[in-house]
């Protein structure tokens, strides 16, 4: 790998864990307070599951973004990249909306949006490369999870 593919992968992994770090933040003021009070369902995953499973998610993601960048750069790729950094912002509302305001119910639309922009992404990348398609595919299905979760936590409380 050259010089600037090594940069680019830095950079992207850069960019998605920062938005990851916006969102640890706004989930850290509220995971053991009142996220513990609320009632969930019975599906819901022991809490040590969620910090394997997102960094493993950003670092798929990460890999898929850069992926599309470095296979034929930004010009031809500026949609899907376009589309990626807007469910990028998405994924960082979501944890303000759901534990940095408590407002599950707005958690719950805007995941609706979230999911609906990386299956555009999802898309897009595919088209781009197949590999980056194919690892933007458990994100996808973990954010699917994670909107029945929402969905459920809002019926519940």
């Amino acid at each position: 790998m050259n010089r600037s593919a090594i940069l680019s992968l830095l950079g992207t992994l850069l960019l998605v864990f920062a938005v990851a770090a916006i969102g640890g933040l706004a989930t850290a003021s509220s995971v053991d307070t009142w996220y513990r009070a609320l009632e969930k369902p019975v599906f819901n995953p022991p809490d040590w599951v969620f910090g394997p499973a997102w960094t493993a998610l950003y670092l798929m993601m990460a890999v898929a973004a850069w992926r599309v960048l470095y296979s034929g750069g930004w010009t031809p790729a500026s949609a899907a990249l376009s589309l990626f950094a807007a469910q990028l912002a998405l994924n960082g509302l979501w944890s303000v909306l759901f534990f940095g305001l408590r407002r599950p119910e707005w958690a719950l639309f805007e995941i609706l949006l979230l999911w609906l922009a990386i299956l555009l992404t999802t898309r897009r990348f595919f088209a781009h490369d197949r590999v980056a398609g194919w690892l933007m595919l458990p994100y996808l299905a973990w954010v699917s999870f994670a909107a029945l979760l929402n969905a459920s936590i809002v019926r519940l409380n």
